[in-house]
C-alpha cells in the first residue's frame, strides 16, 4: 500500500475526516488536497533521503517519534502542526518552497492556497505516520527494501514518484524537484 492509500485507508478514512474539519474543508475536498500535496511531499522525502545523512535522520525519526499517532488516533492531529512544520523544514528546506507546493496545489485542486499551506504541515504528519506504519521500527535494510507487495518506504514512495508510470521515478521527481524551483 503507498502513503496516499495508507492515510486515505487510516481509520476508516477518520484522518482525512479530522484534516478536513480543521481545515473547514469537506472529505471529498481533503481527499483532493491529500491527492495534490503527497506526491509534491514524497519527492521531498525522495530527496531528503538521499543527501548525505537524510535517510539516516528519517530512520531515527520514525523509529523514535511516535507520528502513527496521527493516523491510529485522527485527533492528535490538533498537535501535529509543530511537528509537521519540522518535517517540513527537512524535506522542502524553506517557506518558499513550501508556498510553491501550496500554490501548485491549489491550481491543481482549486482550493485556496492559505488552506493548503495550513494543511501542509498535517500532511507531512500523517505521511511520516504512515512511514512509520510500515516501517519506521524495523530494521533500515528492510524498511527501505521490500518489494512492492511486502512494503518497505521505497515501495511506498515510487508509486507516487512515478508519475508516468514508466518504472522510473527519477524522471518524475527531477521534474517535480524543477518545478518547485521556479
Amino acid at each position: 500500500m503507498n502513503i496516499l492509500e495508507t492515510i486515505l485507508a487510516a481509520q476508516n478514512g477518520g484522518a482525512v475526516k479530522q484534516m478536513g474539519q480543521q481545515l473547514g474543508l469537506g472529505d471529498d475536498q481533503a481527499s483532493s488536497v491529500l491527492s495534490a500535496l503527497v506526491p509534491a511531499l514524497a519527492a521531498g522525502f525522495q530527496r531528503n533521503m538521499q543527501s548525505s545523512g537524510g535517510l539516516e535522520s528519517l530512520m531515527g525519526a520514525l523509529a523514535s517519534g511516535q507520528h502513527s499517532r496521527y493516523l491510529d488516533s485522527p485527533a492528535a492531529l490538533g498537535s501535529a502542526i509543530d511537528d509537521g512544520n519540522g518535517i517540513l523544514g527537512h524535506i522542502l528546506g524553506s517557506r518558499d518552497v513550501s508556498r510553491q507546493v501550496a500554490a501548485r496545489a491549489a491550481s491543481q485542486t482549486g482550493i485556496d492556497a492559505g488552506i493548503l499551506k495550513k494543511a501542509l504541515p498535517l500532511v507531512a504528519a500523517m505521511m511520516m505516520g504512515a512511514m512509520a506504519r510500515q516501517g519506521g521500527g524495523s530494521s533500515l535494510g528492510a524498511s527501505l527494501g521490500g518489494s512492492p507487495q511486502g512494503g518497505g518506504l521505497m515501495s511506498m514512495l515510487t508509486p507516487l514518484l512515478d508519475q508516468n508510470r514508466d518504472g522510473s521515478m527519477i524522471d518524475d521527481v527531477l521534474g517535480m524537484l524543477g518545478k518547485m524551483g521556479r
